[in-house]
């Protein structure tokens, strides 16, 4: 299933019916009264979160989606019947935001959760709710409310515990598909993952943690650069990130500017990412060059008291010390440790 994370779509709430102008026609009844029925209430438009799906994928081909109007009333103080209520499914995680000003309508994380967003035009009057002791017999009925009509644009952040952070190429597929059962696509060039991978990484007593392969990210992702901003609003859910760094690369690339390049861009694009808990992880140990170069990476983390965990994705050395530091963080220690 292709993912899409970010939609827009034009929602319209039903039109009320229009009230009837209608008497009493019966034999031997002269001068029957007003028995204009109402007109039925228009549908609303709601949103509802759903746990089997997890993209807007469906919304991209139906840009423009509209609730049922109310029917008219009959004669016969027949009311007209309400129109059916629009509901629009969306993932856990959506964001919905009205298209033009920004504003944050709705941010939908729990599945069952459920919003009302327009409200269906009210149906009209009849000319029965009209009759008085001066006017007998009104002959006319109100017209249905029209219903509401408006842009949005939706947005997908997925629900994840943890988000793995790193330029393209460090490795995150390769972590992420050693851990739980998710299987990315994996290569060796840029922008290999061009969306969010989750995966269900299983840990001790049963329990488990979701872990999110967010895309790769360059220098002035917060602008839109390369992939952009576009998949910095993915780790907004997380809970902790694990920064990914690749020093084999070195002196090609300097791993220290990679992770410093990226904390900006965080704090560039909002300033609680770069609060966020974070833990440094030095990838594919199982590389001479990796090991060589470890020894000159360290002690600068070390000074600043940040501590780094080297592994191997491809072997799973230093995989497990790493779980249980992720455990610490999310659950505040882990029995069986």
């Amino acid at each position: 299933m292709k993912f899409i994370d970010e939609v827009t779509i034009n929602v319209k709430s039903g039109d009320g019916g229009r009230g009837c102008v209608a008497f009493r026609r019966e034999k031997f009844v002269p001068f029957g009264g007003p028995n204009g029925g109402d007109g039925g209430k228009g549908g609303d438009v709601i949103i509802l979160v759903s746990k089997g799906i997890s993209t807007l994928l469906d919304l991209r081909y139906r840009p423009h989606l509209k609730a049922e109007n109310g029917a008219h009333g009959k004669g016969k103080n027949m009311h007209g019947a309400d129109g059916k209520d629009l509901v629009v499914h969306v993932p856990p995680g959506t964001v919905v935001k009205d298209r033009e000003s920004g504003e944050v309508l709705a941010d939908l994380t729990e599945p069952g959760e459920r919003m009302v967003l327009l409200k269906g035009g009210r149906g009209g009057q009849g000319n029965a709710r009209f009759a008085t002791s001066t006017n007998k017999a009104p002959r006319f009925a109100q017209p249905g409310e029209t219903g509401e009509d408006r842009w949005l644009r939706l947005e997908l952040k997925v629900m994840a515990d943890v988000g793995l952070l790193g330029f393209p190429s460090v490795g995150k597929s390769s972590f992420i598909t050693k851990v739980s059962a998710a299987r990315p696509k994996i290569a060796d060039y840029p922008f290999t993952t061009l969306t969010p991978n989750l995966g269900v990484v299983p840990y001790k007593d049963y329990r488990t943690f979701v872990i999110a392969d967010i895309p790769g990210l360059i220098e002035g992702a917060h602008t839109g650069a390369g992939l952009g901003h576009r998949f910095l609003k993915h780790v907004e859910r997380t809970d902790l990130l694990l920064h990914i760094l690749d020093i084999s690369w070195m002196p090609d690339r300097d791993p220290i500017r990679e992770y410093e390049a990226i904390n900006r861009e965080l704090a560039l694009f909002n300033e609680d990412l770069a609060r966020k808990r974070q833990i440094v992880v030095i990838n594919k140990m199982d590389l001479p060059a990796t090991r060589e170069n470890l020894p000159n990476v360290l002690p600068w983390f070390e000074e600043r008291g940040i501590r780094v965990f080297p592994v191997s994705a491809a072997t799973g050395e230093g995989i497990p010390p790493l779980l249980d530091e992720i455990a610490r963080h999310l659950w505040g220690g882990a029995k069986g440790q």
